[in-house]
């Protein structure tokens, strides 16, 4: 088990109060899922913790997932919000997680649901809600256990608001060729299509063809990084302590190379902004955490 202070138990509804947000356990425990009041939405599965719905109170979707994806817990998710620890990629070269899978295990392992704290904002009449999940090293499969033998524990938290998805996005679209992400003039990126070569950004970033990017903002992580299609605002995106932004798309010949990206023209339709540690390593002493998180404002 996760060792969390002041885990939060289920709410129960008390007659007189206002509404507060409904928390539910599904299939077969697999996933846990949440709706606002006001209708807005999200799902999360146990499997990576990977939150695979955001829906706002009309029930449209705001995430982008893959018709081929696999949910059985048989392998990653494609698309959706995924958590990737203990490294981004591979790193051969690297004596703790050179022999880790791409993007490390905890995409791939069972979490746990640690509960859900609910709130109304003061005069707004809105509620939000947080759901907590952890990992630890007591929790992981023999398997990874034996790629990763150090000590640790992690909580990941998804709160929503009417307005706002912490921590994440995969960001669906109409048309690919209207999209445009600003907040990223002046950056410096590795641009992984063109040989990992070192470049700078100048002016808004546009997908024209395969794009698989790792940008650290010039302006730090406050700087909001903004998607936008055919220059109406889409999502908005601010972080906290997470250096680095990936900008990503498979385009044509890639989304074909995917058993699990479906339909083959969907890279038409997405975009994938990525928030994280991902240029270096975060170093911690004994004893230390590290926290970092992202919200989405729509």
């Amino acid at each position: 088990m996760v060792d969390r202070p002041n885990k939060p138990m289920a709410l129960a509804t008390t007659p007189g109060l206002p509404p507060q947000a409904q928390v539910n356990i599904t299939h077969n425990n697999s996933r846990v899922s949440a709706v606002l009041p006001t209708g807005e939405s999200v799902e999360v599965l146990l499997y990576g913790a990977t939150l695979i719905s955001w829906k706002d109170r009309a029930g449209s979707e705001r995430l982008w997932l893959s018709e081929g994806a696999k949910l059985d817990g048989s392998k990653a998710v494609r698309g959706g919000i995924p958590l990737v620890f203990p490294v981004f990629g591979t790193a051969p070269e690297h004596k703790a997680a050179g022999n880790l899978p791409q993007h490390g295990f905890a995409r791939t392992s069972k979490w746990e649901f640690l509960g859900k704290s609910t709130s109304e904002s003061q005069g707004k009449n809105e509620s939000s809600v947080k759901l907590d999940f952890g990992l630890s090293a007591a929790t992981i499969d023999d398997e990874t256990k034996k790629l990763w033998p150090y000590n640790f524990s992690l909580i990941y938290s998804v709160s929503l608001t009417p307005t706002t998805l912490s921590p994440a996005s995969r960001s669906p679209t109409m048309d690919i060729a209207q999209v445009s992400v600003t907040g990223l003039d002046e950056a410096e990126y590795i641009d992984k299509v063109d040989g990992a070569k070192a470049k700078k950004q100048s002016g808004t970033v546009s997908i024209t063809g395969e794009t698989d990017r790792v940008y650290t903002p010039a302006k730090g992580p406050s700087e909001p990084v903004v998607v936008s299609e055919g220059g109406r605002t889409v999502y908005s995106v601010v972080r906290d302590n997470l250096e680095d932004v990936v900008v990503w798309n498979p385009w044509t010949d890639k989304a074909q190379g995917m058993a699990d990206f479906e339909p083959k023209d969907g890279y038409k339709n997405m975009i994938c902004i990525e928030a994280g540690a991902v240029k270096g390593w975060q170093k911690l002493e004994k004893g230390d955490t590290f926290e970092g998180a992202q919200t989405i404002s729509v």
